[in-house]
């Protein structure tokens, strides 16, 4: 590499723009694949960047010239410890500027191309720097940045750089928080809405609801290109939209954002030719309408349920596999329930159920889908008689336990025992919320043992209801119980939530002095695991909460006390003796 680098050097000296184009697409070539970089060389690296920004500035470059330094300070950028000369301020400007200058070259497309060259560039310095996020953020980059995309989706022209641009646009407003105030305070969100309705080709009907633009019977599918600028979209709607739930918007906010969720109701439904670009998409959307104002969540249910059937004629065909398309077409939407549409929430169901299938990353994967259902739920009163219809039917079979089985139930009642914390609590959480809030309800569905981390959590160990003190306050319909409930729910074993086989009475044939021996025998072994800080004992405080017994397992007797430092002596002097042997 050391010699290329320097032939490279020396016609960059001689200013002779052929023979640097020729050594440049030679050297692309041999490293466009090239993540990994020999430490020995960073020190040509970083010369051969600082040469070429300093070629690139000083004289006008044919297009193909201009374009092979370009991709040669991408390949450069991709190496930390050689970008010293890419995050110079002056170097920064270059880049970002770069895209005009180079539309004065006379041919549009080769300005297309060395403006994505320029924007893959920036894309890198910035996610690789601190300290290029950092003068980013003071050469306010993002202004001119967010302008040109607005240009871009006003005019309708979508270029092959606005990927790229949208998503230097998503990593200034992550890493930058003073970016995501700036961007949402320039109206942002409502020029990124415009951008995601560009991607889906939306228009709006005569309510002023989201529609599919081709309204013929097999319209074709969103283009691959459509999908990816809309996830870097939603990535950059999800940054400035993040703290929207914790703050009351005012009356131009709800407007605007019941707009965005109007959109963000098109890319749940909508599909793509690549089943996991969809479910990519889906997943963005969930983040975002996670984040959005409570109180604006209801337009996903506001579209008449008689206009189902037509959207279902529009969207056959769709780039699915005529088997999936007819097994799903019963499940993914066009439902009513109690006069509301259904569509969005059952396809939020099918993917909360992929997502635990898949059973991979829970917590970044699957709580932001339940978090977003349970305060649906909280919100929609048809949304939790919906929900609770399908995840937590009347029971019939209560000889198997809650957490086993393929159903919905049984594998959210799994999750309420997982070991992230965030995942059980979110799934024990929508539960609780499909229960009402109601202990008795929630303990006969899932069993005391795995509710008791959330009824310990909330207070209500004791058996309070949930719903008097704080939430929602909840309709007073009942809990219908089936025929086999009712016939079996004398026999029930509440800690398991299921029929227990009679066990034999392990104390049947013990005398009462025998008894009374076995039972000092477990509390001077609870004593022992409890003074070397193997359990804790807890009990149930007034309030219904765990709380340390703080020693109340303690009374036991001195004899008992001389008992148990006897048979410690015992067990050291039987190791001595062992050890002794060997």
């Amino acid at each position: 590499m050391a010699p290329n680098v320097e032939r490279i050097l020396q016609c960059i000296d001689r200013g002779d723009q052929d023979s640097v184009q020729t050594q440049l697409d030679s050297y692309n070539t041999e490293n466009a694949e090239c993540f990994f970089f020999n430490v020995e060389e960073w020190e040509r690296r970083k010369r051969l960047a600082a040469a070429l920004l300093c070629f690139i500035r000083k004289q006008p470059l044919q297009p193909g010239v201009l374009s092979a330094c370009l991709r040669t300070l991408r390949i450069l950028s991709r190496d930390r410890q050689a970008l010293g000369p890419l995050v110079t301020d002056r170097a920064l400007l270059t880049l970002a500027s770069h895209e005009d200058r180079s539309e004065g070259g006379g041919e549009q497309e080769d300005g297309e191309v060395c403006r994505k060259e320029a924007m893959k560039t920036l894309c890198n310095v910035i996610y690789n720097s601190q300290t290029a996020q950092d003068r980013a953020s003071a050469l306010r980059l993002l202004p001119g940045l967010s302008e040109r995309l607005k240009l871009e989706i006003e005019t309708r022209a979508p270029t092959i750089v606005q990927f790229y641009e949208l998503r230097l646009l998503f990593l200034l407003t992550a890493l930058r928080p003073e970016l995501r105030k700036q961007l949402q305070q320039e109206r942002g969100v409502a020029m990124l809405t415009a951008g995601l309705e560009q991607c889906l080709a939306v228009r709006w009907g005569e309510g002023n609801d989201a529609m599919l633009a081709d309204r013929s019977r097999t319209p074709p599918p969103v283009p691959r290109e459509a999908y990816q600028r809309a996830i870097e979209i939603l990535k950059t709607l999800f940054n400035i939209t993040y703290c929207s739930r914790r703050q009351e918007p005012d009356e131009e906010d709800v407007a605007l954002y019941r707009h965005l969720v109007d959109v963000l109701r098109q890319c749940l439904l909508l599909s793509c030719e690549e089943e996991d670009l969809s479910e990519e998409v889906q997943g963005h959307t969930v983040n975002v309408l996670s984040t959005l104002p409570l109180q604006c969540l209801d337009v996903l249910l506001s579209v008449p349920p008689g206009e189902a059937p037509a959207r279902r004629e529009r969207e056959e065909g769709w780039g699915e596999a005529p088997e999936r398309r007819e097994r799903e077409e019963g499940e993914r939407g066009w439902r009513e329930w109690e006069g509301v549409n259904m569509d969005c929430v059952h396809v939020l169901l099918l993917f909360m159920e992929k997502r635990m299938e898949r059973g991979q990353k829970l917590k970044e994967k699957l709580t932001p889908v339940l978090t977003l259902l349970t305060e649906s739920c909280r919100g929609h009163r048809e949304t939790r008689h919906y929900l609770r219809h399908q995840i937590l039917p009347p029971l019939r079979d209560v000889a198997l336990r809650p957490e086993h089985g393929p159903t919905l139930r049984g594998r959210l009642v799994r999750l309420m025992t997982h070991v992230d914390t965030a995942v059980k609590h979110c799934a024990a959480e929508l539960l609780f919320v499909l229960c009402k809030e109601n202990v008795s309800r929630f303990v006969k569905y899932t069993g005391y043992g795995n509710a008791a981390g959330l009824l310990a959590a909330r207070g209500l160990l004791g058996g309070r209801h949930g719903a008097d003190t704080w939430g929602p306050q909840y309709s007073s319909d009942s809990d219908s119980d089936t025929e086999e409930y009712r016939a079996a729910k004398s026999r029930i074993n509440p800690v398991t939530g299921r029929v227990e086989e009679e066990q034999p009475d392990p104390m049947q044939g013990m005398t009462e002095e025998e008894k009374e021996m076995e039972a000092r025998r477990l509390i001077s072994l609870f004593n022992r695991l409890s003074r070397d800080k193997i359990i804790q004992p807890m009990g149930i405080t007034t309030e219904g909460r765990l709380a340390p017994m703080c020693g109340q397992m303690r009374g036991c007797t001195l004899e008992e006390e001389v008992e148990e430092e006897d048979e410690e002596e015992e067990d050291e002097e039987g190791e001595d003796e062992e050890y002794m042997d060997q």
